[in-house]
């Protein structure tokens, strides 16, 4: 079984829609017994709070639920029980690193360095937070762009 664990700042906007688009895109497959999914914030801010209703109303617009999902900040245990752990941007990254004293077995990357390199539009780039932003529409494309791609890399292995 691959475990992923998806992460952002507060766990209430891009992770969790990260979460459940993964989510989507392994029952779609019929593999829900290769992954287990789940999302979780580098700060504490947001802990216990569900989905940020615009993040949850546009992943409901591609026909995605997101029931009982409330924010939970990152843990130590973390690291030994996920094999990826994907940062939205290089700040949830950096905290990631230093929260767990580094990388050792090299489990975190951020999201969209897993599309194609040749993909200007994504590559490379940090999912920038729509609760500042408020684009939760080009948040949910680079978001899905990232899943989608990270998908397709783990089950080609």
């Amino acid at each position: 079984m691959k475990r992923i664990l998806f992460v952002c700042h507060g766990n209430i906007c891009r992770s969790p829609m990260a979460e459940f688009i993964f989510k989507r895109l392994v029952r779609r497959a019929g593999l829900e017994e290769q992954f287990d999914v789940a999302s979780a914030a580098t700060s504490n801010e947001e802990v216990g709070n569900p989905v940020y209703p615009l993040a949850k109303r546009t992943l409901a617009e591609h026909g995605i639920g997101c029931p009982g999902k409330t924010a939970r900040q990152v843990t130590a245990g973390d690291y030994k029980r996920y094999d990826l752990i994907i940062g939205m941007d290089q700040a949830n990254v950096t905290n990631l690193l230093h929260f767990f004293g580094g990388d050792p077995e090299g489990k975190i990357s951020l999201l969209l360095n897993h599309v194609d390199p040749s993909d200007t539009e994504f590559y490379g780039r940090d999912v920038a937070d729509p609760w500042y932003t408020r684009k939760f529409n080009i948040a949910y494309a680079d978001i899905e762009a990232g899943c989608t791609a990270l998908f397709d890399q783990l089950t080609a292995e």
